[in-house]
C-alpha cells in the first residue's frame, strides 16, 4: 500500500496533459491589477508616515540619551547648591571635623552664656549682626570649596572664619561684662 509519493506525482503528470484556455493568464493579471492598486497606494502613504514617525522617535530617543548621559557639572550651577548637598570641613577630613566641631561648639556655649538685657541690647545686636556677616562669608567659602573643590586657601580662610567668629563672641562677652560692671558701679555711686 505505501507507495513512493514522487513516483506517484510523475505518473499523474503524465497521464494529465491539461492545458490552460487561451487569455486565462491576461485575465487573472487584469483582476490582479483591479485588487491590488488600492493597497500600493496606501502602503506610499503608510510608509511616509512611517518614516517621519521614525525621526521622531530617533530625535527624542537621542534627546534623551544626551540629558541622561549629560555631567551633573553641566546642568548643576554652584549658586543653585543646596545646603543639604554642601560638603563642610568635617567631610574632607576627620581631623578638620574636630576642628570644625570645637569651634562651633564653643561659639554656642558662649553665646549661650551672654546674659542679655534691655541695656545691653544694643551692643549685643552689633555684634549679631557682625556674626551673621561671618556666617554668611562662611556659606560662601563652604560653596567655593564644593565648586572648586578642597584647596589650602579655603581651607585655612573656612577655619579662620571659624576663629574669627569665636573671638568676636569673646570680645562680646568682655564688652557685656564692661558693660556690666559700668551699670553696676554707676548704681552704686
Amino acid at each position: 500500500m505505501a507507495q513512493d509519493l514522487r513516483n506517484l506525482f510523475e505518473e499523474d503528470s503524465k497521464d494529465q496533459q491539461t492545458k490552460m484556455s487561451e487569455g486565462h493568464e491576461a485575465r487573472f493579471l487584469e483582476k490582479l491589477e483591479n485588487e491590488f492598486p488600492k493597497e500600493r497606494k496606501s502602503t506610499h502613504r503608510f510608509s511616509f508616515l512611517n518614516i517621519a514617525a521614525s525621526v521622531v522617535l530617533l530625535l527624542g530617543l537621542s534627546y534623551g540619551g544626551y540629558q541622561y548621559f549629560q555631567t551633573p557639572s553641566e546642568t548643576v550651577e554652584p549658586t543653585k547648591i543646596v545646603d543639604a548637598e554642601l560638603k563642610s570641613l568635617g567631610d574632607v577630613s576627620p581631623s578638620l571635623k574636630k576642628v570644625e566641631d570645637y569651634y562651633l561648639a564653643s561659639i554656642n556655649l558662649e553665646l549661650s552664656k551672654v546674659q542679655l538685657t534691655p541695656e545691653n541690647k544694643e551692643l549685643f545686636d552689633g555684634y549679631v549682626e557682625r556674626l551673621k556677616e561671618l556666617n554668611d562669608e562662611y556659606k560662601a567659602l563652604t560653596i567655593e570649596l564644593n565648586t572648586n573643590g578642597p584647596n589650602e586657601a579655603t581651607l585655612d580662610a573656612l577655619i579662620n572664619n571659624l576663629k574669627f567668629r569665636l573671638n568676636l563672641v569673646m570680645r562680646l562677652k568682655e564688652k557685656l561684662k564692661e558693660f556690666n560692671d559700668d551699670v553696676f558701679s554707676e548704681e552704686s555711686v
